[in-house]
């Protein structure tokens, strides 16, 4: 969408301070560990952009309160597997060969949305070490949530979304459904019958970069938004808006129990 319809859909300018007021009203209360999926493009015309957004984020959550985003690089994979775009199969054994090492520091997102690219690089931002589905965090546990990411199973129990499970977070759907809800994937790997496959990217083994492969679970967003659906119609969440975008606010715990409890029956 141009600029200019954004500005024409917007009644006044979505500012920090009136963000901050609609995050309280959801439900966001300070001390919260909050995992944001966000679409910057749904609130309006957003004084400040992404920076005023994840600034409102900051202060509703406080100085007590963590901030997380997924920060998740679909690059650093198997260019097999590429389909948006694929690239000419001529060119595979040139990427494994030649794409650069995943770095926490530097590697960018990719589909994750200007909200949670700009986090990635604010002051304070910690991200965990894996090489596709890495999360950033900020705040009191953001040590905590990003350490030691394991390769696989990257969304287990010991990745940042279990241990935003056992901190009790709750998840933030700012302008986006559940079909980006990540929290989900933990529920897949709790399913006795969850398929895997072989994944690879390019990483730093022992300080030198390498083309790795591995084995995680086939994980599958694509029934997310049915799994949200009747969460929502069963257990029931808080709906509000920040800005213009229609927003969503659950215990990240109730949520995963859902998800798990409806793959062992559907």
């Amino acid at each position: 969408m141009k600029e200019q319809e954004i500005i024409n859909q917007t009644k006044a300018p979505i500012t920090v301070s009136s963000m901050i007021r609609e995050m309280k009203e959801l439900g966001i209360q300070k001390g919260d560990t909050l995992l944001v999926h966000a679409s910057l493009s749904s609130m309006g015309w957003v004084c400040g952009g992404a920076q005023a957004v994840v600034q409102a984020l900051l202060r509703s959550v406080g100085d007590e309160g963590t901030l997380v985003m997924p920060a998740q690089s679909g690059d650093w994979s198997d260019p097999a597997e590429w389909g948006n775009p694929p690239v000419p199969q001529e060119w595979w054994d040139t990427i494994y060969n030649e794409m650069p090492a995943f770095d926490a520091a530097i590697t960018p997102t990719r589909g994750m949305g200007h909200i949670a690219e700009l986090f990635r690089s604010f002051p304070g931002t910690k991200r965990s070490q894996h090489p596709q589905v890495s999360f950033c965090a900020n705040g009191k546990y953001a040590d905590a949530v990003v350490a030691q990411h394991p390769l696989t199973p990257q969304f287990g129990e010991d990745s940042p979304l279990g241990k935003l499970y056992e901190l009790g977070a709750k998840v933030l759907l700012l302008g986006v459904g559940f079909d980006s809800c990540t929290s989900f994937h933990l529920a897949e790997t709790r399913w006795a019958h969850m398929p895997t496959k072989r994944m690879g990217t390019a990483m730093y083994v022992d300080g030198e970069r390498s083309w790795e492969w591995f084995t995680d679970f086939a994980y599958d967003s694509g029934h997310f938004a049915e799994i949200g659906e009747r969460f929502e119609s069963e257990r029931g969440l808080k709906r509000g808006r920040i800005g213009n975008a229609t927003c969503a606010l659950f215990a990240m715990r109730d949520a995963v129990d859902f998800a798990s409890h409806y793959l062992k029956q559907d």
